[in-house]
């Protein structure tokens, strides 16, 4: 089974990190193998969404320049790699209007620029200060994060499954780089505001600890005859017929002491199959309700009747059992420590970037100016302004 990219993918990262979008992390779609429910695709009323403009901007020319930082051009062509593959994800996803696709891609244009800006002043400063990110630095940037996937994933198949998502692997890398470098600038620059200690990060855990509880988690294996009912000539209660007839042998076998999981590997539509049906610990409403009530009602060792869900029919086997309780601190005092510091870290670039700003030399293209921020307006008291 799929398990969604975990929001600690931080420099997923770094599309994030560039972007400062908590919404960049790509969306997973069920397919008939995967059978857990996965993230809600997005829904969009399109009576509610409004039309949108043509944006002028849009159709610059590759090379146009949106502006100009202390004589650096930023072009459109930078800027539509940036965002490139947040929309292609978007994209995929099935009913959105385009007005809606339109609307998004807007307001990613204007997200995507100022941190443009943000991040070219800062690399000025890492040039200026004769800062290296190593190759070696920047694979362990990735394999931390790697090795924060459920399951743990090796450099090889964090590749795989970042391109599976449309990143360029290569560029990912070098924007990893970037951040490292702007990182190691904030702690030049802020050598004290920038450190978080394993004190503070006890501190951290501590009054945070309700997001390190582990909810009670069973480990299946199962077999999955698929049902295919896209054909539009066949006969749906025929597919289902058959898929059932055969799940209802492959059941039999099992019973009478065949290998589940050579059977799995032989005859599962999962992608699990591979694994011999094994889909690692999960929690309560992870997976489909059918499923995952059979899953948390099995004992260890036992085998399921046939279950019937919209993938087809599953043959379950509980294999462990783990009750609920409470990561240690030691288990996660290393990602405490990392992810605060980035946060940290980000905050301090923040600070420091509006004093670049204010003697760096930005020229705007016509159209690309920022536009000003409305003041927020207080309410009015009851009664009445003026009213006491």
């Amino acid at each position: 089974m799929k398990t969604r990219l975990i929001r600690t993918l931080t420099l997923i990262a770094l599309l994030c990190a560039v972007l400062s979008l908590t919404s960049c992390k790509p969306k997973e779609t069920v397919s008939p193998d995967a059978n857990k429910p996965g993230p809600a695709p997005v829904k969009v009323d399109a009576n509610a969404v409004k039309p949108v403009e043509p944006d002028p901007n849009t159709a610059k020319s590759p090379d146009a320049v949106l502006v100009t930082v202390n004589g650096v051009d930023i072009t459109e062509r930078q800027l539509n790699e940036l965002i490139k593959p947040y929309l292609e994800q978007l994209a995929k996803q099935a009913n959105l209007p385009p007005a809606f696709l339109e609307q998004r891609k807007k307001q990613l244009r204007e997200q995507a620029l100022p941190e443009m800006i943000r991040m070219q002043l800062l690399n000025e400063q890492v040039k200026l200060a004769n800062i290296v990110v190593t190759d070696q630095d920047v694979t362990n940037e990735i394999m931390r994060v790697a090795s924060q996937q459920k399951p743990p994933a090796t450099l090889e198949e964090f590749q795989q499954k970042m391109e599976a998502y449309g990143y360029n692997f290569e560029q990912l890398k070098s924007q990893i780089r970037t951040v490292l470098g702007q990182q190691k600038l904030m702690t030049q620059q802020y050598p004290d505001e920038a450190k978080f200690t394993e004190e503070d990060a006890k501190a951290y855990y501590e009054k945070t600890k309700a997001r390190y509880d582990i909810p009670e988690q069973v480990r299946a294996s199962h077999i999955l005859i698929t049902t295919d009912l896209s054909d539009p000539n066949a006969d749906p209660n025929q597919v289902k017929a058959t898929a059932r007839a055969k799940a209802e042998d492959l059941l039999k076998q099992v019973k009478e002491g065949a290998d589940f999981a050579a059977l799995a590997k032989t005859h599962s539509g999962c992608t699990s199959a591979p694994r011999g049906g094994d889909l690692d610990f999960f929690p309560r409403g992870k997976m489909v309700p059918a499923f995952d009530k059979v899953a948390f009602e099995l004992e260890v060792g036992k085998i399921s009747d046939i279950v019937e869900t919209q993938f087809g029919f599953h043959i379950i086997k509980v294999t462990d059992r783990k009750d609920a309780s409470l990561t240690p601190f030691d288990e996660v005092k290393d990602k405490i420590i990392a992810e605060q510091s980035q946060t940290k870290l980000r905050a301090l670039a923040t600070r420091y970037v509006q004093t670049l700003k204010a003697k760096a030399k930005i020229v705007y293209a016509p159209g690309m100016e920022p536009k000003p921020i409305a003041p927020r307006v207080p309410p009015v008291p009851p009664g009445g302004a003026g009213v006491k």
